[in-house]
């Protein structure tokens, strides 16, 4: 592995996500070894995942270098493995690449998709967490509209034209939405042969409304956004299976569709090594104090979504997005450098920022604390906020012209059929 002694605390963080490089970020040049381990080479801006599946932006626009995250540092260190378990006692972890010891380690491994055991979604659905997913998604997309263009049977190019999404979260509704603004301005565009009526974009949400973790109001604007899209949406819908080309809910209704989209929920995805299930809580994600402390481990954090921090104000935990992330890793940052100065540590405290979605062109909505609001002023604090969390100043440039030029030429530049995967429907772990 290569990571010489040293005379500093060796500070370990499994996951370049959003909690990851937060923590990172403020240890660099600190008086601590870093050591950064993740299967990916580059960090991963997931909530404009969904705008590379449906060709508004390429890939690199939304991924970083992790190694150029430590191009400025000292005594820090990126290692490309995957770690496959961790000895608490002995305070050692195990990689692909070989093993390696920590005074302080910090699991940010984030989450992956939840399929709740339904073998047959993941056998035939896609789903969108990671940048090769996101590809496969807007390759299959493509492939269908290039296959129902030129099939003589009416059934199959129904089943083609066909898109049914899984699951009216944020990432749900912002992903019909896409799809629907590619019908409305892409669609007869590219194939004059086709009508708009011919394609169908279906939202499936098990709750009684769009958007269930934000605002009534929030909710009741995104689905007004979405009708005017043409999104079909049906509510109090759960999936019950997808095979042979049917997606069967439990209301009895079938939807016979070619691309089944599954974005209705994500588990943590936690590393083995911890005996017993007293330090998981339901969801897959580890139990932590106030100072993102697992189980009775001084020296063993974890931050993100893998995290489950209850508290008065969240009993359930944090909410499985950027900010909690974000804001634990700077915090934890702060707390390792106190307690190797002797000093006390301070207990976590979550600000809520609020949250967004964007459905299509002009339409966001914005939950902030008692601030609701919707439609092109959401639409542009949405941009705003998303161009400031993402990560270098390059992307940044590349992905605020790729918007202007989507915006002025009400199109989607990046239709390239790019198939990452041999196998038309294989996926690869979507673990942050």
């Amino acid at each position: 592995m290569n990571i010489p002694e040293s005379k500093y605390p060796r500070v370990v963080i499994i996951g370049g996500g959003f909690g990851g490089i937060s923590i990172a970020r403020k240890l660099i040049n600190k008086k601590v070894q870093l050591v950064m381990f993740d299967k990916r080479n580059y960090h991963t801006f997931q909530p404009l995942l969904y705008q590379v599946s449906t060709s508004g932006l390429e890939p690199d626009s939304i991924a970083f270098p992790l190694r150029k995250l430590f191009n400025n540092g000292k005594n820090t260190y990126f290692r490309l493995a995957e770690v496959k378990n961790v000895n608490p006692d002995k305070k050692k972890i195990y990689t692909n690449i070989g093993e390696l010891s920590f005074d302080y380690l910090v699991i940010a491994t984030g989450s992956k998709t939840n399929f709740f055991g339904n073998e047959n979604i993941e056998k035939n659905g896609v789903w969108m967490k990671t940048v090769p997913q996101a590809l496969n998604l807007r390759s299959l997309i493509l492939e269908n509209l290039e296959q129902a263009s030129i099939t003589d049977d009416a059934d199959k190019r129904k089943r083609l034209l066909n898109f049914v999404v899984a699951g009216a979260g944020p990432t749900g509704v912002e992903l019909s939405g896409a799809i629907a603004e590619m019908r409305k301005n892409i669609l007869t565009k590219d194939y004059p042969d086709f009508s708009k009526d011919e394609m169908h974009v279906h939202l499936l949400e098990g709750m009684d409304r769009v958007l269930p973790p934000m605002s009534e109001t929030a909710s009741r604007n995104a689905q007004k956004y979405l009708e005017d899209l043409g999104v079909e949406i049906h509510l109090s819908t759960f999936v019950d299976d997808y095979k042979n080309k049917t997606v069967t809910t439990s209301d009895g209704k079938q939807f016979f569709t070619e691309t089944f989209i599954w974005s209705a929920g994500v588990t943590g995805a936690p590393v083995e090594g911890f005996a017993g299930e007293s330090f998981m809580e339901k969801g897959n994600r580890y139990s932590v104090n106030t100072f993102n402390q697992v189980g009775g481990y001084k020296s063993i954090f974890a931050i993100g979504d893998i995290a489950l921090m209850k508290t008065e104000e969240y009993p359930k935990g944090h909410p499985m997005v950027a900010q909690p992330a974000i804001q634990q890793g700077r915090h934890l940052a702060k707390n390792i450098l106190k307690d190797i100065d002797g000093e006390t540590m301070q207990p976590f405290s979550y600000y809520d920022k609020g949250t967004m979605a964007t459905i299509g062109r002009n339409r966001a909505v914005v939950d902030l604390k008692k601030i609701k609001f919707g439609g092109i002023l959401a639409w542009y604090v949405w941009m705003f906020v998303h161009l400031w969390f993402l990560i270098g100043t390059k992307n940044r440039i590349v992905t605020f012209f790729n918007w202007v030029y989507n915006y002025v030429n009400y199109d989607r530049a990046q239709r390239l059929i790019i198939r990452p995967f041999k196998k038309k429907k294989a996926q690869l772990s979507d673990v942050d």
